[in-house]
Order: C-alpha cells, then sequence, then structure tokens
C-alpha cells in the first residue's frame, strides 16, 4: 500500500517559495521595467505575470520529470497557434509572452538538476537580452494603427507630405510613415495604416479599424 503524502514538508514548501519568489523577480523585471514602461498596457501586464505564475506552478508541481517535459513541449506547441478571441496577439507581445513561459518552465524544471549559479546566469541573460534589444535605436519599436481616412484627395504621390502632416495633426501621434491600404470611392475613404512612435507613453485609443482582407495588402 502506498504511503500517505506528508501534509506539511517543510523543506519542499521553502524551496518552492523561494523559487517562485525568484522567478515572479525575474519576470517582473522584464515585464515591468522592459515592456509596461514603454507601453503602459495594464491589459498584458496582468496577462504575463499571471501567465508565469500558473505555467511554473503548474510545471513545478508536476511530479514526473518526463511528464513536465512533455508538458512543457505542449505548452509551446499551443503557444505557436495561441490567438486572442478579438485580435491576433502582436509581434512584440507574443515575444515576451513566449520569453515569459521559457523563462517560468527554466525555473520550475531546474529543480535539483540545475545548480544556482547556472539558474541566476541563465536568468541574468534573459534580463540583459532584453535591455539591450528594447535600448537599441536601431531596433526601435515603432506601433501601429489602421485608421479610416476621408480625404482621399491627399492620397496622391505627390500630396504625401501634405497627408503626413493633417494625419499627425488629427491624430495627435509622431506618425513616421504611412501606407495606404483599400480606397472606398463610392464612400470618399480609405484605410490607412500609420506608423508612429510614443517613447514611453502609450496611445490608449483604440480607434482601430480592421476591414476584411485589409490587412492583405500590407
Amino acid at each position: 500500500m502506498d504511503s500517505m503524502p506528508n501534509f506539511f514538508n517543510g523543506y519542499a514548501l521553502a524551496d518552492l517559495i523561494v523559487r517562485f519568489l525568484f522567478n515572479l523577480f525575474i519576470t517582473g523585471i522584464i515585464v515591468y521595467f522592459f515592456y509596461f514602461k514603454k507601453t503602459k498596457r495594464r491589459d498584458y501586464l496582468f496577462t504575463f505575470l499571471m501567465v508565469s505564475t500558473t505555467i511554473f506552478l503548474m510545471i513545478f508541481l508536476l511530479d514526473s520529470v518526463k511528464i513536465q517535459v512533455g508538458f512543457a513541449l505542449g505548452l509551446f506547441a499551443i503557444f505557436g497557434i495561441l490567438r486572442y478571441r478579438t485580435d491576433t496577439l502582436p509581434v512584440r507581445e507574443m515575444t515576451y509572452l513566449f520569453a515569459i513561459i521559457g523563462i517560468s518552465v527554466i525555473n520550475a524544471l531546474s529543480n535539483g538538476k540545475v545548480s544556482g549559479m547556472e539558474m541566476m546566469f541563465t536568468n541574468l541573460i534573459f534580463i540583459v537580452m532584453f535591455w539591450a534589444l528594447e535600448n537599441s535605436k536601431r531596433l526601435k519599436h515603432v506601433n501601429s494603427k489602421l485608421i479610416i481616412y476621408e480625404k482621399i484627395e491627399l492620397i496622391k504621390p505627390d500630396r504625401e507630405a501634405e497627408m503626413l502632416t493633417d494625419l499627425r495633426q488629427r491624430s495627435g501621434l509622431n506618425i513616421e510613415r504611412f501606407e495606404v491600404g483599400q480606397i472606398d470611392f463610392l464612400k470618399d475613404i480609405a484605410y490607412v495604416k500609420v506608423y508612429y512612435s510614443t517613447g514611453n507613453k502609450q496611445n490608449t485609443a483604440d480607434n482601430i479599424v480592421k476591414p476584411g482582407n485589409f490587412l492583405d495588402d500590407f
């Protein structure tokens, strides 16, 4: 007859708490200082931290290493086709989510098999890479929005500068460039995708228009 598991195991509980706080500390640095500080997106801040917590606890508490590895691979497979109900997950947010899942899996699976120094160095690599890439001028993140534009007389190539000025003034965004998609002459509107930089501020307007097949033009 199998022995009943101990109701209280001080060593196991301490190990769980220490590793969980360490994982939360690492993911918190990445999510808050490198992502939230720039975008101010509280919805993704919530998502990243809760996904990290869930993945870590689920993997850490599994008994079999084979089940852990298989489960981890399954998570990455599911992640490959991950979509939200309304919008496809943006590439930048997808990268952060992928990294958060990876860090949580590494920290959970390293229990007793990897030295503390190796685990700390591995997590430090993630932090350094995010810091270097987020602060690289060559890799500056540019946001985009899809908008409906009614001044179709300005979509002509020779009036591009005038249209850019009008888009900046009316939207209040620091638009760097734009692309004209579908044009509806019956309604005198055009679908325009604008690319803009925000520095450390995120424009909270959500006036994104996604007409059918419009994204195919880009």
